[in-house]
């Protein structure tokens, strides 16, 4: 997992994601490099466009968009409450379980 992040820094940064770049950065945390790892993330993102990846993850997304409500300097804290499920909703959820249960 720290291979990927060193090339999304490397990215961020607007350098070259190549061996020498994503070895040093993990070195520099401090783990060990595994040179295999490196060889292999390197090779498997030569014909990946980063940018147009990340936009296209929605899980990324949807996952950093309270954090950076946070890092705004969001110190108040919003608490909505989970409506509770419709009539309709309750009718769908119990059909599933009951076909799950036969």
């Amino acid at each position: 997992m720290e291979y990927v992040y060193a090339a999304l820094m490397l990215h961020k940064l607007e350098k070259e994601v190549n061996e020498a770049n994503v070895a040093s950065v993990v070195k520099a945390t401090g783990a060990e490099v595994n040179e295999a790892q490196v060889k292999a993330l390197v090779a498997s993102l030569a014909d990946v466009n980063i940018e147009e990846a990340i936009k296209a993850a929605p899980v990324a997304v949807a996952a950093a968009a309270p954090a950076a409500d946070v890092a705004a300097g969001g110190d108040e804290k919003k608490e909505k409450k989970a409506e509770p499920p419709s009539e309709k909703q309750e009718e769908a959820a119990m059909e599933g379980l009951s076909s799950l249960f036969g």
